[in-house]
């Protein structure tokens, strides 16, 4: 079995908002790293070359694979920001249907400003990816 690609390195948090997000992005991302941070209580670290992660759970699949991932984080990607989540179950299910301008796959959360979505919204969404990430994987 080969290493994972995405696991934490020693990149500037700073750096890769600066290379990557438009002006109105970089001022989400900045309020983005003050949510994860204080719902974390972990400081924004980056997960390969694109990923502001925080925090961190090691996984096991049925496979016997293994790693590590970041309990929570986000990522510019191009005009959009993607939030990663747990979004199973009808809790999460109902939340999205309330939080706004959006669109969801399996675990990428995407959206083009903050402003399109309901903060308070996002916020329970997070609260409750990382307690399905902790009650999962410990």
């Amino acid at each position: 079995m080969g290493e994972n690609k995405t696991r934490a390195t020693e990149a500037s948090v700073a750096e890769y908002i600066a290379s990557r997000a438009n002006g109105p992005q970089q001022a989400d991302c900045q309020e983005l790293i003050a949510l994860f941070g204080r719902l974390t209580d972990e400081p924004a670290k980056m997960w390969g070359p694109s990923i502001v992660g925080f925090g961190v759970y090691r996984y096991t699949y049925e496979s016997g694979r293994s790693g590590e991932a970041p309990l929570a984080g986000f990522a510019v990607r191009g005009r959009e920001l993607v939030v990663y989540l747990f979004c199973e179950g009808e809790a999460q299910q109902a939340l999205l249907a309330r939080i706004g301008k959006h669109k969801m796959t399996k675990s990428c959360l995407y959206f083009k400003r903050l402003d399109d979505l309901d903060r308070v919204v996002l916020e329970q969404l997070v609260v409750n990816s990382i307690a399905e990430t902790r009650a999962r994987y410990g």
